[in-house]
């Protein structure tokens, strides 16, 4: 039978003591985390949110509580009154901040028992995922996951420190809205009032941070829960939360300057970092160019090369061909990789065709010359193409001819993969850069119409306006995203502010003055008001403390997330509800199979 709490209040935490606290009377509550008999004394590691603690039961000390420690066992939940003591000479555990001391038990109640555990509560275990988020609350005792929680809140607690410091103001905004027309597909839930009416949870607070800008809070921000039903991957989750900024009266400069100093203040606070400012700055075209990406990893090199002059009206037809049709020869070198086998190479050459590319050339520089299938088409060039890539022996080249957005984004890819293959990304580390001038627009094959790049509230440079409609192609944008280590953890722009500039925007994107109005009336009225010039940024709190947290993904620093196929294996979300339910919302669920 277990005990209870009665009076006993905890003195101390498990993994504050020290040896400077020796001879301490102390109360310590916490769980089992290991059990040890050793010769009639009965060790156990009692384990807090702090960290763990070695307890030693007596019979010398105290009869009963050593006899009550011989039914203790892992996650019971214990309360223990002792003396803290140096551990004898030699057995000190450096591996522990506690592993100097001990606590010589007084007195013991056991507070509650548990069930023998799914897994052990260690961090060097192997444990699917299904099984870890079906008992997400033991999963959570483990040190790292604690670790990784403790990072969020510190990356939110910053933030809120520093952006309160200049003068922003925390607005809630809301999470039932009207679905959106753009962007990944709504959440949606019916209205129970309004039959045949849906609200939808809001995939970002953007409509309505711009209205907070027209009625005068100037500065805004607010961390927010969003939501997208969009198909999981490792970065992806249905609800995710964001840090949402929106301020007045600010061109990008000097917003990215304000924003610049959050960040730094949030690593600074974080990681104990103090990054340098300003952060570098890329444009679109720039990324694209010299690294294949828009959110390019700049701890390491390996820029891409055009190479495309070198092969135009040369021998080898196919890159001749790409170079005279317009397109492009890409070129990355990769240092010290040419030992790898044909069976690699070929295999690269397969990876390149997937990922969208018409085929891939690989060259392997030896002492002797190039060893490639087209080998005899590059020798007449051998000493260029060495040249403009600064390779040399034992180097790895590849070379895609292809339209120039394909030939980036493969080498682009093949640079980050081949990277972490061979050991040249650098670890540890922060790398900052801002990504700007992004095109406002691009073109749809599919829909056979233009579509915008970020959103369509965002505002296009100044000087590219008188073009909008003329070449809207070649306008680019008042937006930027912030990469960290290769991954974009903000994005934002400078919004349209005028009500005639947004209409034709609208136009470009085939939304017509009828659907605008239907669609976004709110905000067009708005603008008609008096609305500032404005724009802002929103950073994805789950990303950030990944990153700063070291983990590949982010459900290892949310609390309760879904699977990557959206379930919650705990409380078995999502579930069919009663058909009461259904019939008060006047809704019938269709048997798609059945239908098929």
């Amino acid at each position: 039978m277990s005990d209870v709490l009665g009076d006993w209040r905890r003195s101390h935490e498990c993994g504050a003591l020290r040896a400077a606290d020796a001879g301490r009377a102390v109360t310590l509550m916490g769980w089992a985390h290991r059990r040890r008999d050793h010769g009639g004394l009965v060790f156990v590691d009692v384990r807090d949110r702090t960290g763990l603690v070695q307890c030693v039961f007596n019979p010398a000390t105290s009869a009963d509580a050593h006899a009550r420690a011989e039914s203790i066992r892992s996650e019971f939940v214990l309360a223990v009154r002792g003396v803290v003591q140096r551990r004898p000479s030699g057995t000190e555990n450096p591996k522990l901040a506690t592993g100097e001391v001990e606590i010589h038990v007084a007195e013991l109640r056991i507070l509650n028992e548990s069930r023998p555990l799914p897994f052990p509560i260690e961090d060097d275990v192997e444990i699917d995922e299904w099984t870890r988020l079906t008992y997400r609350y033991l999963d959570l005792r483990r040190p790292r996951m604690f670790r990784n929680l403790r990072i969020r809140d510190a990356v939110c607690r910053a933030t809120r420190e520093y952006l309160h410091g200049h003068g922003f103001i925390e607005v809630e905004t809301p999470y039932l809205i009207r679905t959106t027309p753009e962007g990944a597909r709504d959440f949606l839930v019916p209205s129970r009032l309004y039959r045949g009416s849906f609200y939808a949870l809001a995939q970002s607070p953007q409509l309505f941070k711009q209205l907070l800008m027209v009625a005068g809070f100037e500065r805004y921000f607010q961390i927010v829960r969003c939501f997208r039903d969009e198909d999981q991957r490792k970065d992806r989750q249905p609800e995710f939360t964001q840090i949402d900024i929106e301020t007045s009266f600010l061109d990008r400069d000097d917003f990215l300057a304000l924003i610049e100093g959050m960040v730094a203040a949030i690593l600074r606070s974080v990681r104990g970092v103090d990054v340098p400012r300003p952060f570098p700055r890329l444009t679109y075209h720039e990324a694209m160019e010299r690294f294949g990406s828009d959110k390019p990893d700049l701890r390491f090199g390996l820029e891409l090369a055009d190479v495309t002059d070198l092969f135009r009206d040369g021998e080898f037809q196919a890159f001749a061909q790409v170079a005279g049709g317009g397109g492009a020869v890409k070129a990355l070198r990769i240092p010290g990789a040419g030992g790898l086998s044909r069976k690699e190479a070929d295999d690269l050459v397969s990876t390149a065709k997937t990922w969208g590319a018409k085929g891939l050339v690989w060259v392997k520089v030896t002492d002797g010359g190039l060893q490639s299938p087209v080998a005899r088409f590059l020798e007449p060039m051998r000493d260029r193409l060495l040249g403009a890539l600064g390779a040399g022996p034992g180097d790895l080249l590849l070379l895609v001819g292809d339209a120039r957005a394909t030939a980036q984004t493969v080498l682009g890819r093949f640079r980050v993969e081949l990277a972490q293959r061979h050991g040249l990304v650098p670890s540890g580390g922060y790398a900052l850069a801002w990504v700007v001038d992004f095109p406002l627009l691009e073109w749809s094959e599919e829909d056979r119409r233009w579509q915008a790049m970020h959103h369509p509230f965002t505002s296009p440079r100044d000087e590219d306006l008188p073009r909008l409609e003329s070449d809207p192609g070649a306008v680019l944008a008042k937006a930027y995203d912030l990469v960290l280590n290769g991954l974009e953890v903000g994005g934002g722009s400078i919004r349209i502010y005028q009500h005639a500039v947004q209409q034709r925007v609208f136009e470009l994107l085939g939304i017509g003055k009828d659907e605008a109005r239907a669609k976004f009336g709110f905000l067009l009225d708005a603008l008609e008001f008096g609305a500032p010039p404005m724009g802002g940024i929103a950073f994805g709190v789950d990303r950030l403390a990944a990153v700063l947290a070291g983990e590949e993904s982010i459900r290892e620093v949310m609390a309760f997330p879904k699977t990557q196929k959206g379930q919650d294996p705990m409380t078995d979300a999502p579930a069919p509800v009663s058909p009461a339910q259904l019939r008060e919302l006047g809704i019938a669920v269709v048997d798609w199979d059945s239908k098929a």
